[in-house]
């Protein structure tokens, strides 16, 4: 196997030291190999390693010559995740606590079905937003996760399906730490990895992307052409209450957002998920039905209805059988396709649900 013309040999040096290799873009691979008297087709190899079939490890690369391996040792490291802890709880949900590079704990969840297999995905570590109801608005937030990083989390899930469900993994959820519309570039970036033929090869409209509601990023998104789904974590269309449990409201309010997403539509022509928890005494009467009634017309939706898992004793507590069946109801007979409440499953928390923290 032909090797590299660089004599240069591996140094004993901390990954910290090093560059992540994921982190160079193909043509900056190639000009690393010409830089170093090697064929510039060697970064197609290693390229094809890295985000098709998911090494961890240069040795792993056994189509390179073992000086072409060290070389790329000398200068580079795989900062991969690993899975620290795993809970697989009885009705086949998977939660992850995974470890990054520099020691910080995100989550993700894998949450079998009947059809499909979804991985749960982190985005952020923890969050700045601040929603009152949900466990990760409690954890500072440390950093943006890194493209590496949240292609990581699907690969391990990814793996988790086959061994334990014999299953390949269907689905893909940004709901779990952290806010994507604040970690744009990022998430892009690791949605292209994972939907490219060169990486996962997953197809787009198996990917859904859950946000608050930022407004000038929802237009974003429209105006980059993505062709992934769009949730919105709204929990209230009236603008008082939506602001006390979920402040961006008050820099986002609902008038801006319905706006952001009539652009959504007009650019896309795709539906938008508006996911909605219905708590007592704050959002369980028929004046908030009807207000998400008529937002939900602006344009064309459907609406999930999650069950709380409640994260303490405090004011969030779930509402009662009655007014899920009402919110249901009215929506239903209205031609809105309502996703019927469940339980969440034991452990996973995607936005609302609380952590282990």
């Amino acid at each position: 196997m032909e090797g590299p013309v660089s004599s240069v040999k591996p140094a004993t040096v901390t990954p910290a030291t090093r560059r992540d290799v994921r982190k160079l873009k193909l043509d900056e691979l190639k000009e690393f190999f010409v830089q170093h008297g090697d064929k510039p087709f060697r970064a197609q190899q290693v390229y094809e390693w890295l985000w098709k079939k998911s090494a961890k490890d240069f040795d792993q690369m056994t189509n390179l010559s073992i000086a072409t391996r060290n070389l790329l040792k000398t200068h580079f490291a795989i900062n991969h995740v690993h899975v620290d802890k795993m809970q697989r709880s009885t009705d086949g949900t998977v939660k992850n606590a995974v470890k990054l590079h520099d020691g910080l704990i995100v989550e993700s969840v894998l949450i079998p079905a009947e059809k499909r297999i979804t991985a749960c995905v982190s985005s952020q570590v923890g969050c700045s937003l601040d929603c009152k109801f949900c466990a990760t608005a409690r954890l500072k937030r440390m950093r943006n996760l890194n493209p590496d990083e949240i292609y990581d989390q699907v690969v391990a899930i990814k793996q988790q399906s086959e061994l334990f469900f014999g299953r390949p993994l269907t689905n893909i959820v940004f709901m779990g730490m952290g806010e994507p519309l604040l970690n744009y570039n990022n998430v892009i970036s690791a949605i292209e990895k994972i939907t490219s033929p060169q990486g996962l090869n997953m197809a787009s409209k198996r990917i859904t992307v859950s946000t608050v509601g930022i407004a000038k990023m929802i237009m974003k998104l429209a105006d980059d052409e993505v062709k992934f789904n769009l949730a919105v974590s709204l929990h209230s269309a009236l603008n008082e209450t939506r602001s006390s449990i979920m402040p961006i409201n008050d820099t986002n309010p609902l008038e801006e957002l319905g706006d952001a997403l009539r652009y959504w539509y007009d650019k896309t022509k795709r539906k938008v998920t508006y996911e909605y928890v219905v708590w007592k005494g704050i959002n369980d009467t028929e004046e908030h039905a009807r207000a998400l009634l008529k937002f939900c017309k602006i344009i064309p939706s459907k609406v999930n209805l999650i069950e709380y898992n409640p994260i303490d004793d405090g004011e969030f507590q779930q509402a009662p059988e009655e007014a899920l069946n009402m919110y249901m109801d009215l929506l239903e007979r209205n031609g809105i396709t309502t996703l019927h409440p469940q339980k969440p499953r034991q452990g996973h928390r995607c936005r609302v649900w609380p952590t282990r923290q």
